[in-house]
């Protein structure tokens, strides 16, 4: 991550409102750091595993059931209620696995603080994940390329394939929120300077 931000800002990049990851130290270390004012959200579908980790394998499929509606809900608050259920209705059989979803459950929601976005696209990190299993999946089939530029023409090709759905299919912010958020972005960042 200490490399991929100073390149990112060198690129261009002015404000971050979230980044979303799994629960890496590192990561989380550098978002506090280096992204003052950004939200982290840790990706939804980690922290299922590392819960489901500590649940019996006979008990996975109902359990995951029930833990994936804490999710689903309409917003931060019917969350944590169906989070509190969950813990009451299994915190006895599973104490490991309801008291990792306890101590750490406020990680996994920032994503609420943001209505404007596609809330099931910011609240894990699968179209990143998405788009290197695809990178891989197309390079698998040559096996070995000839040259590294062989190999980015192909991922540019993919980048440029995928990048024509963003504006209509893929697109995380609609062009009207947008502003919406940046001015919403400021004021937490101006509330934060002036304490």
């Amino acid at each position: 991550m200490a490399g991929v931000l100073p390149e990112a800002e060198r690129r261009g990049l002015k404000r971050t409102c979230l980044c979303i990851s799994d629960a890496h130290a590192g990561i989380q270390a550098a978002v506090k750091k280096k992204l003052l004012g950004a939200s982290w959200q840790r990706c939804k579908v980690h922290f299922m595993r590392n819960i489901l980790a500590k649940v019996p394998h006979r008990e996975k499929g109902r359990f995951a059931a029930h833990l994936k509606q804490v999710w689903l809900q309409p917003d931060k608050k019917s969350a944590k209620r169906a989070a509190a259920q969950l813990v009451q209705e299994y915190g006895d059989r599973f104490p490991e696995a309801s008291r990792c979803l306890e101590e750490n459950l406020e990680d996994s929601l920032q994503f609420y603080s943001f209505p404007e976005v596609d809330l099931k696209k910011i609240s894990s990190t699968n179209m990143s994940e998405r788009t290197g299993r695809e990178f891989r999946r197309r390079s698998r089939v040559i096996g070995v390329f000839p040259t590294t530029e062989s190999w980015v023409r192909l991922a540019t090709c993919y980048l440029m394939e995928y990048s024509e759905d963003w504006p209509t299919d893929r697109s995380y912010i609609k062009k009207e929120k947008i502003q919406e958020a940046l001015e919403r972005n400021r004021a937490f960042l101006s509330a934060q300077a002036a304490n």
